[in-house]
């Protein structure tokens, strides 16, 4: 057995899974009406500078965590963003759940 071909064969099957599917499809509606697009695009922005900044060792201000919480709020009733976010979720616990399995799996190896 390659470790290879199975971690391309593991990958293979996430880019596939309905999960996927609709994570894309829900991106591509999003990206077809020029309003939700901007909008998302901007959200995204913002959220992945406070990533940054939180992994630099920076805590955003309780202000801003709040203003990003509000957007959130606001963007989710256009319903092709509603729709992106819920299956950005639900891509994500799905690739959570196998990470969480890889890690277990090799759990025994460093007791």
């Amino acid at each position: 057995m390659n470790v290879y071909d199975k971690a391309y064969e593991l990958a293979k099957s996430l880019r596939e899974s309905a999960e996927a599917q609709a994570l894309q499809a829900a991106k591509q509606a999003v990206d077809g009406d020029a309003d939700a697009k901007r909008s998302l695009d901007s959200f995204m922005e913002r959220q992945h500078k406070l990533h940054h900044q939180m992994m630099s060792g920076e805590e955003p201000s309780p202000g801003e965590l709040e203003q990003m919480n509000k957007l959130y709020e606001v963007l989710t009733l256009n319903p092709l963003i509603s729709k992106y976010f819920d299956a950005e979720r639900r891509f994500s616990v799905l690739f959570e759940d196998v990470n969480r399995i890889l890690g277990e799996g090799l759990k025994s190896l460093l007791d």
